[in-house]
């Protein structure tokens, strides 16, 4: 296992997403553990709540306000922000900085602009922050990892998540034929064009069972939703994990 640098003095807070708090929770607490185990002491702000993104991609920008507000506010105190979620993380990089401007408050703006750099991808905090790779996880079965299109198109994670899946030991590895494919969540997508999403899905967990795996594993729970509803709909006997989970998973935890 490689260690982690040291750390002392860094400020770590988890941005659980309400998506996770609220319906996948083992998730976030699974960030804990790993981090932990890394040496990094992670603080858990109760005061968070929603990143505004259900606001923003639904077009009530003026709505997404106050919960960039009690984001910055949550989170200025810290030196790195941490979340299992691209989807979200992106919407902090990405959306905030709009959203605050629009409110005309030009102090919230510079504040926004001062954290959105700090906040990170799991992946992104493992492979930059801590120079990490080898988390010491153990899970010996067949893997294969979808990258979601916020993780890959918005946050450009690149092959950090696959280079941290690699180096589990026990792991078995395979390719995602079509990998890149959009797997036709999208958020209010799937209720508003169901049947061009339903369709992106199946193509996608057809792939999914071409690869043979036992596992699919992405680091956002909202496309593994999607797309480990359609695999159980077929019957396919694979599961759906968050990465977190995997990394966080060693010899002395069920796998």
């Amino acid at each position: 296992m490689s260690s982690a640098p040291p750390v002392s003095g860094l400020k770590v807070a988890l941005f659980a997403t309400c998506f996770n708090d609220l319906m996948w929770p083992e998730t976030p607490k699974a960030v804990v553990r790993l981090l932990r185990r890394l040496g990094v002491e992670v603080d858990f702000p109760v005061e968070q709540t929603c990143c505004g993104q259900l606001f923003t991609n639904t077009g009530y920008l003026d709505e997404a306000g106050p919960a960039v507000r009690t984001f910055v506010q949550t989170f200025d105190p810290y030196d790195a922000i941490v979340a299992p979620s691209g989807s979200c993380v992106g919407s902090v990089r990405h959306q905030h900085g709009d959203i605050a401007r629009r409110t005309g408050d030009a102090r919230l703006a510079e504040r926004v602009e001062e954290i959105a750099p700090r906040t990170y991808e799991l992946s992104e905090f493992l492979v930059d922050v801590l120079g990490v790779t080898d988390v010491g996880a153990y899970f010996p079965h067949r893997v294969t990892y979808h990258p979601t299109c916020h993780s890959l198109r918005m946050l450009r994670v690149g092959d950090k998540p696959l280079q941290l899946l690699r180096a589990v030991q026990g792991i078995d590895l395979v390719d995602l034929p079509s990998a890149d494919q959009c797997c036709g969540f999208g958020g209010t997508f799937a209720i508003k064009n169901a049947d061009t999403s339903i369709a992106m899905g199946s193509d996608k967990s057809r792939h999914v069972r071409e690869a043979g795996a036992e596992v699919l594993v992405a680091g956002d729970n909202s496309c593994l939703a999607h797309i480990g509803g359609l695999l159980s709909r077929e019957r396919s006997g694979v599961r759906v994990m968050h990465l977190a989970e995997i990394l966080a998973s060693t010899e002395e935890e069920p796998a």
